[in-house]
């Protein structure tokens, strides 16, 4: 009798865990796409419609805000540093974190486990700790107010992330398929490159995304670090504390749009690099 109850209320427990698992699921949703959806009507509606009350819930398309926006001196400039940044910080974080990651899949070393521990604890420092000896040195090599110097501190920040992602990629692909290679007459370098590289590089895509997206989102280091070559980040920090709240959504939306345009570009390699990951 009681085995014949066990089986009659399993299909309800399941179905309770359908119901919970699709809850959780609309509640991320909505924590990701309500602020987004809200942030784009009050930017694509007028000044007047922003200020007034009750808040509308659908944009009226209006241009006005954010044409004056980006019409604003400075900001064009702005744009183009947070894009010199964030390309010289992909490039430097994957350059560094690839072979890296690589390296831990592959070999086995005297003190590996203890670099990977180092490797996350480096973001166990809060940048603002950071920040003044940061800034001293820099002043003394001549790198502040450079876009090289910035994209040296946001590498740092997307470095860990780039390690652990690249690692996990290289550790999904079997390396028989590389000492396969080697029997066919290739050399290690060679068959890194016709046979790994191919398979990992939408991970490596998809890392070099989320290297873009950190240096994009970065502001301290930006404001503090920079004076005339700020990225957008620290221009609206500066510019849009005392400015009227639709020219705020208006530096939201220039913020977020960017972002959200290049990831979803390259969505296909973020799917691919779960994919591979997973095997």
């Amino acid at each position: 009798m009681t085995g014949a109850t066990t089986a009659a209320a399993m299909p309800d427990v399941r179905r309770s865990g359908r119901w919970v698992f699709r809850a959780g699921i609309a509640l991320l949703c909505a924590w990701v796409l309500v602020p987004i959806w809200l942030l784009m009507v009050n930017a694509l509606s007028a000044p007047a419609e922003v200020a007034g009350f009750p808040k509308r819930l659908w944009p009226s398309f209006d241009l006005g805000s954010l044409t004056f926006f980006f019409r604003f001196r400075g900001v064009a400039e702005a744009l183009w540093n947070s894009v010199q940044v964030a390309a010289v910080t992909m490039v430097l974080a994957i350059g560094l974190g690839a072979p890296a990651g690589y390296a831990l899949s592959r070999f086995d070393f005297p003190g590996k486990e203890a670099f990977r521990f180092l490797v996350i604890m480096t973001r166990a420092f809060p940048l603002p700790l950071l920040a003044l000896p940061l800034a001293v040195m820099f002043i003394r090599t001549g790198l502040d107010d450079t876009i090289v110097g910035l994209a040296l501190v946001h590498a740092t920040l997307a470095l860990p992330f780039a390690v652990l992602i690249t690692y996990s990629l290289f550790s999904g692909i079997p390396v028989e398929l590389e000492e396969a290679a080697w029997t066919l007459g290739c050399s290690r370098p060679k068959a890194f490159v016709k046979v790994v590289l191919p398979l990992a590089l939408p991970g490596i895509a998809a890392s070099a995304v989320f290297a873009f997206v950190i240096s994009w989102n970065e502001v301290f280091a930006a404001a503090v670090l920079t004076i005339q070559n700020r990225t957008l980040t620290a221009f609206l920090l500066q510019s849009l504390d005392v400015s009227p709240l639709h020219l705020k959504f208006a530096g939201g939306a220039a913020l977020v749009i960017p972002a959200l345009v290049f990831i979803f570009a390259v969505r296909k390699y973020l799917f691919a690099m779960w994919g591979i990951a997973n095997r």
